[in-house]
């Protein structure tokens, strides 16, 4: 199982969200590219990175961060936050982001989704699905995107997807443990890739999702809070022969 540190920028920050509450945007690391790197020290091949900015925008908003954290930190970059285009999925993928990840297209315009496998392959082009009580969102998280979950997954599915990031909003940010009963659900459902986002607190959640048979989980809140030690992480999930996993 991959571990995925993770760095959400707004305002050219690193922050945390509580809910995913833009209002609640905490800062929670001084330099973004001084994160990244102790991320790889400690043993990280890659990092998720969100465009909180660009969320809300519809557009890419900071991407010379990203871009850099690509080229210079040593890890493996998987992007979310405002990729709506087959021209931003190409932008980020030709400045050397390793994966991109396409939230409220795959709602809106899931032909979109489609295309760009096609373009860019399944191993660079992942779904997030984001989901409040089973309903997936959009546009930040803001909006309902009136479809369930496991529906939204195996449409994805049948559009090529490989890789699925789930999201439980209730429990992100909240270091509440990760909703492991929709995570069985949906590894039940798919048989995409699955990698595990919101609530994780401790290593006993690590075990508990390596457990549950995820492909990774994304560790953002308890890393920077000290509940999770990345070290500990990294040896728990044991990501061993992973680099050429994707």
């Amino acid at each position: 199982m991959i571990i995925f540190p993770a760095i959400d920028v707004k305002g050219g920050e690193c922050v945390r969200l509580y809910r995913g509450d833009f209002a609640t945007a905490e800062r929670v690391a001084s330099d973004y590219m001084q994160t990244a790197r102790s991320f790889r020290t400690a043993g990280c091949s890659w990092i998720h990175m969100v465009d909180l900015d660009g969320a809300l925008a519809g557009k890419r908003v900071n991407a010379p961060i990203f871009l850099r954290v690509a080229k210079e930190s040593g890890l493996r970059v998987e992007l979310g936050g405002g990729i709506r285009s087959l021209e931003d999925i190409a932008f980020y993928l030709e400045s050397g982001v390793e994966r991109v990840i396409l939230g409220s297209v795959a709602i809106q315009k899931p032909a979109l989704v489609r295309e760009a496998i096609a373009a860019f392959g399944g191993a660079h082009v992942a779904v997030g699905i984001d989901a409040r009580d089973g309903v997936a969102a959009a546009d930040g998280w803001l909006k309902s995107g009136g479809v369930h979950y496991i529906t939204l997954a195996r449409q994805m599915e049948q559009a090529g997807v490989q890789t699925l990031i789930f999201t439980d909003i209730g429990r992100d940010g909240m270091l509440s443990g990760p909703n492991l009963e929709q995570l069985a659900a949906l590894r039940a459902a798919v048989g995409c890739d699955i990698i595990a986002s919101g609530g994780v607190t401790n290593i006993g959640d690590i075990r508990a999702l390596r457990t549950a048979g995820m492909h990774g989980v994304i560790c953002g809140r308890s890393l920077y809070a000290g509940t999770l030690d990345l070290t500990e992480a990294l040896a728990a999930a044991d990501e061993s022969g992973e680099a050429t996993a994707q």
